[in-house]
C-alpha cells in the first residue's frame, strides 16, 4: 500500500508539473527534422518497421522515453546518443511537435 501512495503521489506531481509546461511545436518540429526524421520520419510515422512510430503518441510518454534514455534508465546505444544532445526544452518541444501529428493510419 505504501508503495501504490507514493507512485500516485509521484504521479500527481508529474501530472501538475506537466500542466505549466507551454512547448513550442514549431520548435520541436525544427529539432525532430534535425535529430529524429532519418528514423522516425518528418511527421512520427516512419514508413521503416524497425523504427517506431512517433506521431500521435502522448506528450508525456514521449518525454518519458527520452528522458529515459538520456538518463540510460532505457537502454539503446543510438537512442541513448540521440537524446543526450538533447536539452530539457528540446524534449518537452520534440514530444509535443510529434504528439500533435497524426498516428499511424491502419485499414480495417
Amino acid at each position: 500500500m505504501k508503495n501504490f501512495v507514493i507512485a500516485a503521489a509521484s504521479g500527481a506531481l508529474l501530472l501538475i508539473s506537466g500542466l505549466g509546461m507551454a512547448a513550442d511545436t514549431e520548435a520541436g518540429k525544427k529539432k525532430a527534422a534535425e535529430v529524429c526524421a532519418a528514423c522516425h520520419g518528418p511527421d512520427g510515422n516512419s514508413p521503416a518497421p524497425a523504427f517506431p512510430k512517433l506521431g500521435g503518441q502522448h506528450a508525456s510518454y514521449l518525454m518519458k522515453s527520452l528522458n529515459e534514455y538520456k538518463s540510460g534508465v532505457r537502454k539503446d546505444p543510438i537512442m541513448a546518443g540521440m537524446a543526450a544532445a538533447l536539452s530539457k526544452e528540446d524534449i518537452e518541444n520534440v514530444s509535443a511537435y510529434y504528439a500533435s501529428q497524426s498516428g499511424l493510419k491502419t485499414k480495417y
